[in-house]
């Protein structure tokens, strides 16, 4: 899945507690910062560990305000590890 989340999440620790979470779910992928604003991650994995992820997406860390959460599905690509990019 590739997931862009809008709002109040970049300086807030967004990219280091999603590959946290995603690590806590072996959910495979990568998160970065975007120039726009956002930030975007890729996210492999059990449907069910990929789905939790995209619901703590919709929060995020403790100082993050989202406001908005798009999710386009992906074809896997058999990735390995989680990064913060």
């Amino acid at each position: 899945m590739h997931v862009e989340i809008s709002g109040m999440v970049q300086g807030v620790f967004f990219r280091d507690s999603c590959r946290s979470e995603a690590r806590a779910r072996g959910v495979s992928g990568w998160v970065r910062n975007t120039s726009a604003g956002t930030v975007e991650a890729q996210l492999e994995g059990d449907d069910g560990d990929v789905d939790a992820l995209v619901a703590w997406c919709r929060t995020g860390p403790p100082r993050a305000d989202v406001e908005r959460v798009d999710v386009t599905d992906l074809d896997p690509t058999g990735g390995r590890g989680f990064e913060v990019r």
